[in-house]
This record gives structure tokens, sequence and C-alpha cells, in this order.
């Protein structure tokens, strides 16, 4: 019912930033009411969440290895999220996933990177190179 659809992706030099966006669609769809997680995989390692922010409690969470350097806002009139990323390193090299609760009003809770998602984007890549 949720489609998710990741943007923004690309190659940039460490240190640089880039602005992933994330559109959601569904019928009767309301970003305001979800949990809106992203996460991140490396090739040969394991999925890493990298921040989750839900306007239920007004909380976002990050990952400590992203944590000053990312940014996550929302536009609810546009269903969309975003994930600034600043100050890019050659470790964030991952494709990107936004994901999305499937229960309403469900806070990311302190857990927020272990939690099952229900709805999963197609991912983006990034590649933090020189």
């Amino acid at each position: 019912q949720v489609q998710l659809v990741e943007s923004g992706g690309g190659q940039v030099q460490p240190g640089g930033s880039l602005r992933l966006s994330c559109a959601a669609s569904g019928s009767g769809f309301t970003l305001d009411y979800y949990a809106i997680g992203w996460f991140r995989q490396a090739p040969g390692k394991e999925r890493e969440g990298v921040s989750c922010t839900s306007s239920i409690d007004g909380n976002t969470w990050y990952a400590d290895s992203v944590k000053g350097r990312f940014i996550v806002s929302r536009d609810n009139a546009k269903n969309t999220v975003y994930l600034q990323m600043n100050r890019l390193e050659p470790g964030d090299t991952a494709v990107y996933y936004c994901v999305a609760d499937g229960s309403i009003y469900r806070p990311c809770g302190s857990s927020w990177y272990s939690r099952p998602y229900d709805y999963w984007g197609q991912g983006t890549q990034v590649a933090v190179s020189a």
C-alpha cells in the first residue's frame, strides 16, 4: 500500500555533501503519522541503521557514526523525507534505503535500529571517494 522511492545518490568527494530524498505515496498516506528511517548497506557489510524520525514524539535518532554530520528533515505536505549528508567520508559509501513503519502513531523508540519496518524503497547508491 505504501511506496517509497529514494533519489539523490551519487558520487562525491570526501568532505562533500549530498541530500537524499524519500518520496512516499499510498492511498490515504499521511507522512506525519509514520516513523521513517534510513538504513544503509555497504558491500560485504551488515545493514546499518542510519536514522529514524517521527512526528509522534518529535524525536529523531541517529547512528553514532553519522551523528553531527547527517540531518533528517521532512516535508509532510509533499510526503517527502530528506537525509542531508554533510562531511561525507569513504565509510559512508553504501546503498541507502528509506523505510517506514507500517503502524501509525508509533514512535521510533530507543531501539529503532532493530525494529522491523514494513516498507522499503529500492535504494540509492552513495559513493564517497576522491
